[in-house]
């Protein structure tokens, strides 16, 4: 109950009681009201910008959820990338050159797509530029694969009819891979062990015990299974179709001139004799009378893993041991 109020009337002589005026209780209400308002007004104003609502809290992890998967992709992306520039580069440098094909030009393998601008609709968002170079990543990516599938579609044409010339290309390594220390230089300019000068080394060294088995590796005929000063126990296999190889600084040969081998026939044990510093299988292969790089010829025995592994190893430039 509101209390009364009164006031003294000096020409009465007697208090009155004091009438609040209608007006006044509406402007309080009003007063009032237009606080609580106000008050309401900030409070939303700070809520919608300090505060998430649970709808978008919701967005929010499913945008983070975006990213990630993106960035998941994109790694795939890159490590598909790698896949496929391995294998072109066995396809240009291996498999074509076996008949005599013309490499595929990277300017084709790596174009992208012309014309009319297909990402347009990709355009306007918040994160268009990481959509759009992504989704360019995958065309491109996807147009190689499909060059690559009609390469090697075009490739087996060519083999059908030279099954005899597949069998005689060197395309395994010459000694097992489980029995190998480790690959100790690779072809190149490589500091000599003996003379102490850079010069070329037209083959692989392989670094195994002495005694460990060597095969060849391709069908061919022994042309030579002797003693040289500089490579000791020597044998060199003519294969055909312009492939020669030579397998140097044997302990012993287990092979003889004019003899027929297959691939995968073993030819001699893994020795030190020669103009050599340990021992080792120091290799070498030839096409068309000239030394070519022997780790483009592994194809038979090696995974892509191993194959740039191996890669790696011979690029680094270490010594030679021959």
């Amino acid at each position: 109950m509101a209390k009364l109020k009164y006031y003294y009337n000096p020409d009465t002589l007697s208090y009155n009681k004091i009438v609040p005026k209608k007006g006044r209780y509406l402007k309080r209400g009003l007063l009032i009201f237009f606080s609580v308002l106000l008050t309401g007004f900030l409070g939303f104003i700070i809520l919608i910008n300090f505060f998430d609502s649970p709808k978008e809290k919701v967005m929010k992890r499913e945008l983070e959820n975006m990213k990630l998967n993106y960035e998941l992709l994109s790694k795939k992306t890159e490590q598909y990338t790698e896949r496929i520039m391995e294998l072109e580069e066995r396809d240009n440098n291996i498999y074509r050159q076996y008949f005599e094909a013309s490499p595929i030009p990277n300017e084709i393998r790596e174009a992208g797509f012309g014309g009319v601008n297909r990402y347009k609709s990709l355009e306007g968002f918040d994160n268009s530029k990481m959509i759009m170079d992504l989704t360019k990543q995958m065309d491109i990516l996807s147009k190689r694969i499909v060059i690559q599938s009609k390469s090697l579609d075009d490739i087996i044409k060519m083999a059908e009819n030279k099954k005899e010339m597949l069998a005689s290309i060197p395309a395994i390594q010459p000694i097992k891979k489980e029995e190998l220390t480790r690959m100790a230089s690779g072809f190149g300019m490589r500091p000599h062990p003996i003379l102490k000068i850079r010069k070329m080394h037209y083959g692989m060294d392989f670094m195994a015990k002495q005694g460990t088995p060597i095969y060849a590796s391709g069908n061919g005929v022994v042309v030579r299974a002797d003693r040289s000063s500089s490579f000791g126990n020597v044998v060199y296999i003519n294969h055909g179709f312009g492939y020669k190889t030579v397998y140097a600084h044997m302990k012993r040969i287990a092979t003889r001139k004019g003899k027929k081998v297959k691939r995968g026939d073993l030819i001699g044990y893994v020795g030190n004799t020669g103009r050599s510093v340990s021992p080792h299988l120091h290799y070498e292969v030839h096409k068309n009378g000239r030394p070519v790089n022997p780790i483009y010829y592994y194809y038979g025995d090696l995974t892509p893993e191993e194959f740039v592994a191996m890669q790696k190893e011979a690029e680094k430039g270490g010594q030679s041991l021959d």
